[in-house]
């Protein structure tokens, strides 16, 4: 059956508002069901986890369902699943738990297309701790990182390869595959940031032959929050432990501190509703959640081709970055206005849109010089209407 957008749009009442939004890079809109189920767990889930008392059980028990949440989504083991804050402070904890002396004499590669969480982690601690950076550049034809790229900086000495499963400026897809052949032939580290591509792709952490996945939650309505999945759980105990309490094992060992009662809460009811976007789907969670995204990204796909071929209509509007194999996120100009100038345009007349997403790939094209480019990303509840909606103004710009 179908992706049936009418009832996607259902499951976020906030859409009455009128806006149309296509920046969800900045956070997909949050589902009503996601929005209760934090409320409910911030005034429930106050109690550190535990298991000396009913709030310190059921908090441990939101902990251990938002970790199985995580491996649903995957295809994981709830194991291998740390939770924190952000991408970047998990990264920031992983770099950190190798141990200072294990980074003399390494490489770490990292790519132009990934965004800053998955670069500026590797290249502070490279600059402190003797490793070196290498870059997979960008083809300035394609504005993309071609494979090859990663494959000729990939060595002996590569202790870490940091790639990107898709880009938050032009919705490229990596082809993860041929990389952690070579990554696992150096001995190397394979860590995959998902955060772009989760919101629309199904993932199996043996497909992409990640050592490491890296996933933001409000990328895809949920709560300001992130995970990073081990494909072997047992690798956790190969790195310095970062938590404050000695005793903590398995993935506590990698956190901090534990997430909030009603974050987790939040997470697990986030990814319960990317399960339930087909009415259809039935089964066990990981099934449903397979079913619902083949689905979403079907529909996405569609309205991604109407979206690209709808913009180059445009003679005036330069897209970049147009690539087979895609996520629906897309970054543009409009000859002679800056980049920040048509997105209150575009604010004046009901769309949402973004301004100059960092991006190392497009910052090498040098599109800060021509006034930066406009991002725009689609979500469950986007419609061709809103597409249309989008060209007309832009084209009003010309």
């Amino acid at each position: 059956m179908s992706f049936d957008v009418a009832h996607a749009r259902g499951l976020f009442p906030v859409l009455g508002d009128g806006w149309i939004r296509l920046d969800p890079q900045a956070g997909m809109l949050v589902p009503a069901s996601v929005a209760t189920a934090a409320s409910s767990g911030f005034r429930e889930l106050g109690t550190d986890p535990g298991t000396f008392n009913p709030g310190a059980r059921a908090a441990a028990d939101s902990l251990a369902s938002a970790r199985r949440g995580i491996a649903d989504l995957v295809s994981g083991e709830p194991e291998g699943v740390v939770l924190g804050p952000s991408v970047a402070h998990l990264l920031s904890d992983l770099v950190d738990a190798f141990g200072a002396q294990s980074w003399w004499g390494t490489e770490v590669v990292v790519s132009r297309d990934s965004d800053p969480a998955n670069i500026a982690p590797w290249e502070r601690r490279a600059g402190a701790a003797g490793a070196r950076i290498r870059w997979a550049e960008v083809d300035i034809e394609t504005a993309m990182v071609p494979t090859q790229q990663y494959l000729d900086v990939i060595g002996d000495a590569t202790k870490v390869v940091a790639v990107p499963l898709a880009s938050s400026t032009t919705g490229a897809i990596t082809d993860v595959t041929e990389i952690a052949e070579a990554a696992k032939q150096a001995g190397a580290l394979l860590v995959v940031d998902a955060t772009a591509a989760a919101p629309y792709l199904p993932l199996d952490l043996d497909d992409l032959g990640a050592d490491v996945v890296l996933l933001s939650a409000h990328r895809w309505g949920g709560p300001r929050m992130a995970a990073m999945v081990f494909a072997d759980p047992g690798r956790i105990d190969d790195f310095e432990p970062i938590a404050l309490d000695p005793a903590a094992a398995g993935p506590a060992r990698l956190e901090l501190d534990v997430p909030a009662g009603g974050l987790l809460a939040g997470l697990v009811a986030s990814i319960e509703h990317l399960a339930d976007l087909d009415e259809d789907a039935l089964g066990k969670r990981h099934r449903r959640l397979s079913i619902s995204m083949d689905g979403l990204f079907e529909y996405v796909q569609r309205l991604d081709v109407y979206l690209i071929n709808s913009l180059q209509s445009l003679s005036s509007v330069q897209v970049y970055g147009i690539s087979e194999q895609r996520v629906p996120i897309t970054s543009f100009m409009v000859d002679g206005v800056p980049a920040e100038q048509v997105v209150r345009r575009l604010a004046e007349n009901g769309i949402r849109a973004l301004a100059n997403v960092p991006s190392p790939a497009l910052e090498q094209l040098g599109v800060d010089d021509e006034g930066g480019v406009v991002t725009v990303g689609l979500g469950p509840y986007s419609t061709p209407y809103e597409v249309d909606h989008l060209v007309r103004t832009l084209g009003s710009l010309a």
